[in-house]
């Protein structure tokens, strides 16, 4: 049971939630089968601003520092792409997955005209520059669709068991969401997670995990 996993965002849109939810994921599933594994979770950036750059590191498996090291990271799930791809390009390496909701959210400097936002093109193209795979969802779709744009990070989750790429089984993961969001938006959370899930098995993501 191995996984390196950065989650990345922006301040209010739950990615240090979505960390933890994996974390105790892995804690439950090791509970269970007796696997003698280790959870590390650490946070990079601040998440006191909302708006602002957040970025959780996830690490499971014979492991001891909470910080996923340099080009290491099996997995970027980012819910805003600009900040995916700047945790990538210190963290993605050769083989590694992007797995990066579509909608953006252009900071202050892009805002006021100071900076261009990149095109999807440019950052998949930076994204496989580092030999990396990437994975575009419509995160905030499926949000919506679920019933609340809030469970965004959820949807990516799902998107994320999609893969295959988690170390545990889908019930795990969805029992730590329904223990760790608040009472009253569970089932939409779960619907979220199910059409992230599908979307990604159905193949309905654009992009590929492995090259094609």
């Amino acid at each position: 049971m191995k996984l390196e996993l950065i989650v990345a965002g922006v301040g209010g849109q739950g990615s240090i939630l979505a960390s933890h939810l994996i974390a105790e994921a892995a804690i439950a599933y090791a509970e269970r089968t007796g696997e003698d594994v280790a959870v590390r979770v650490g946070e990079t950036f601040g998440a006191a601003m909302r708006g602002g750059a957040v970025a959780s590191h996830v690490r499971i498996g014979k492991v001891e520092g909470p910080l996923v090291g340099k080009g290491n990271a099996h997995v970027v799930l980012a819910l805003e792409p600009l900040e995916g791809l700047r945790v990538g390009a210190d963290f993605l390496g050769k083989g590694s997955l992007a797995l990066f909701n579509r909608t953006p959210i252009p900071p202050t400097d892009v805002k006021i005209g100071v900076a261009r936002y990149p095109t999807e093109a440019e950052i998949e193209g930076a994204v496989r520059g580092l030999g990396a795979e990437i994975k575009w969802i419509d995160g905030s779709a499926l949000a919506k669709e679920a019933g609340d744009i809030r469970t965004l990070n959820v949807a990516m989750l799902g998107a994320l068991f999609g893969t295959g790429l988690l170390p545990f089984a889908e019930g795990d993961l969805t029992e730590a969401v329904r223990a760790g969001v608040p009472p009253k938006t569970v089932e939409l959370n779960i619907k979220a997670f199910g059409l992230g899930r599908d979307t990604v098995a159905s193949g309905n993501a654009a992009g590929a995990v492995s090259g094609d």
